[in-house]
């Protein structure tokens, strides 16, 4: 496998968990406007969607690990369910 392989083989392993961090800290962004919340938010957008991506790649490693393989649609389900449990903890959804 050359690099450039490598490269495209990781970048499209990463891609999902990059565009769910995404959508998820932008929808809550969105909600937030839609809705009027009063609560400050503690860290910025860039550093949100950089912590959910992290705990997302990870959950995709987890899927890869527990089942051999890549794209399995239980590891999508974990990738969605642990990006918005991230995201929940970030702004402390508890206090709510």
């Amino acid at each position: 496998m050359t690099a450039l392989n490598l490269t495209n083989q990781l970048l499209n392993f990463m891609a999902p968990a990059a565009f769910v961090a995404l959508l998820v800290v932008l929808g809550t962004r969105l909600f937030a406007l839609l809705f009027r919340s009063k609560r400050p938010v503690a860290l910025s957008e860039w550093a949100q969607i950089a912590i959910v991506f992290v705990a997302s790649l990870m959950l995709l490693v987890a899927g890869l690990a527990i089942f051999g393989r890549d794209g399995k649609m239980a590891t999508y389900v974990l990738l969605a369910v642990g990006a918005a449990t991230c995201q929940w903890v970030l702004l402390r959804g508890w206090k709510a």
